[in-house]
């Protein structure tokens, strides 16, 4: 499973939820999928800011590694899953491969999503002949394509968005991280729900 977050300059938003995706996927057992980031007019070669860094090690993460990457078709096209700082950029990664349209959200509509199709009981489709073959992210990216529409919208469109710190106060770091760390949360607590993890309840 290959995940793709994207941000615009690849040093805030893309490698905090990269990183803390990581870690959140790997203390919950689920070490089958890749996260990486890219940004859609990136700084190339640039480590994380050190506003976004902080951040990153306050949530339990780690930015030490971190470069700058520019956002290609071909990464686009190797995603099994992409996610978004914001619509906006969701509209950019669909522009630059059409038919990654389906498998691209903000990370928090995908969050809500899941969090939707968790409490209906919907993350797995019944009629596949074995839903353990996959992993518990892949099951529900599938879930997530076939009713995403099912999901009620933010009364807000930009709630499905994070806030771009890159030159901004403490505060809107601050900001950034903590609606990340709640969407990220979000979403693996969708994740490691009986229906989806295949414990006591699953159907």
């Amino acid at each position: 499973m290959n995940v793709l977050v994207v941000c615009t300059g690849n040093v805030c938003r893309s490698p905090m939820a990269e990183q803390m995706l990581i870690e959140r996927l790997t203390a919950a057992g689920m070490h089958d999928v890749h996260v990486s980031s890219a940004g859609t007019g990136a700084l190339v070669g640039r480590p994380m800011t050190p506003e976004a860094a902080a951040q990153s090690v306050r949530y339990g993460a780690d930015p030490a590694a971190h470069s700058a990457r520019q956002l290609t078709e071909r990464m686009v096209q190797d995603a099994d899953l992409v996610l978004t700082a914001t619509r906006a950029h969701r509209a950019e990664v669909a522009q630059l491969v059409p038919r990654a349209a389906r498998r691209a959200y903000t990370l928090r509509e995908f969050a809500r999503v899941l969090a939707f199709l968790a409490a209906e009981g919907d993350l797995d489709d019944p009629g596949l002949p074995d839903p353990s073959s996959r992993s518990p992210l892949q099951r529900a990216t599938d879930a997530a394509a076939r009713s995403r529409g099912l999901a009620p919208p933010p009364s807000d469109p930009n709630d499905d968005d994070i806030l771009d710190p890159y030159r901004a106060p403490d505060a809107v770091y601050d900001e950034a991280g903590r609606l990340i760390d709640q969407s990220i949360d979000q979403l693996v607590s969708a994740l490691v729900t009986p229906s989806v993890s295949g414990g006591p309840g699953a159907t």
